[in-house]
């Protein structure tokens, strides 16, 4: 060990020695640690590849099925054209904006009704021979009525999932377009920065918004605009603003003054809805209150003493 010390030679090789070992053993690591980002890189690639596969295989799907039904819907579409002008307003309030939504659900409706018919065929001789003549009856009326009723409930239900969402999102631009108006903006240029804001918390709110601003960049009149707006989202809060725009405009009012008042218009407005949800909370809960939760207190109040009654009578 001291011959070792004594000997610089012997420190400088050992010292280049276990530099080296360690050298090899970190590019060792390195090496090992690259090759499994590389495995679970390629890895994570191939099932994105198969993800990828499996949504064209299945957008491809419903592309074709959607072009069928939207080929059926065109040869069975009425030449009446204010009833398709309403039936696209109901389609673009629902969220569909396509071309071929139209077609596509008049498709889908025919559609229905010849499901309908097919398994009331079907099923009729089974449900005679176990079920009887009015259960066979009130099957096929059940089936006829989803095939007629069916397409435009669900078309109601997406309109109303729609506006439920646009009115509450309504006030958060309608604040953000005072903001903005305060802030030395123009309308049409308020509603473009708003639409980028709203876009993120309300991303279909924001889309209609950038709509208007391509119909407004495009020469649009800006009352023709908005009405074309409150007619998309088919609330009446958009139709009130739109009315109110195009007012300010004739009369020559100030455009801030007015979003303000209108602004704390509907912020007022979505307080008392919220009141009026929590004032007939108490009333929706009586029922399930008298169903599930006073069965339940009545029996514990009663049951140990019709048991003691019980023992009492039987020990007599």
């Amino acid at each position: 060990m001291s011959q070792l010390l004594s000997d610089p030679a012997l420190i400088l090789n050992s010292i280049a020695g276990l530099l080296l070992g360690g050298g090899l053993l970190a590019g060792l690591f390195l090496l090992t640690r690259e090759a499994s980002m590389a495995h679970r890189r390629n890895a994570r690639l191939r099932g994105e590849q198969m993800e990828r596969k499996q949504g064209n295989l299945l957008g491809a799907a419903a592309s074709q099925m959607a072009q069928g039904a939207g080929r059926l819907g065109s040869k069975m579409a009425t030449r009446d054209p204010a009833q398709l002008s309403v039936l696209r307003q109901k389609l673009i309030q629902a969220g569909f904006n396509q071309r071929e939504a139209v077609a596509i659900f008049l498709g889908c409706r025919f559609a229905a009704l010849v499901v309908a018919t097919l398994g009331a065929v079907i099923l009729l001789p089974w449900l005679m021979l176990n079920g009887g003549k009015m259960f066979s009856t009130v099957a096929v009326g059940v089936l006829a009525l989803g095939a007629v009723m069916g397409p435009n409930q669900v078309l109601n239900s997406f309109r109303r999932q729609r506006e439920i969402e646009y009115r509450e999102g309504f006030p958060d631009v309608l604040d953000l377009l005072v903001a903005s108006v305060e802030a030395g903006l123009s309308l049409d240029a308020a509603v473009s920065r708003v639409a980028d804001e709203m876009s993120r918390r309300h991303p279909r709110l924001g889309d209609h918004l950038r709509f208007l601003t391509l119909e407004l960049r495009a020469g649009r009149e800006r009352k023709e605009a908005w009405a074309n707006l409150a007619d998309r989202l088919g609330i009446d809060e958009a139709r009130s603003f739109a009315t109110m725009l195009r007012q300010a405009e004739t009369m020559g009012s100030s455009i801030g003054e007015t979003l303000t008042v209108f602004a704390a218009e509907m912020r007022t407005k979505r307080m008392l809805r919220a009141e009026e949800k929590a004032m007939a909370l108490p009333a929706k809960l009586t029922v399930p209150m008298i169903l599930f939760i006073f069965p339940c207190l009545l029996s514990v109040l009663i049951l140990p003493a019709a048991y003691r009654v019980s023992k009492t009578m039987a020990g007599l």
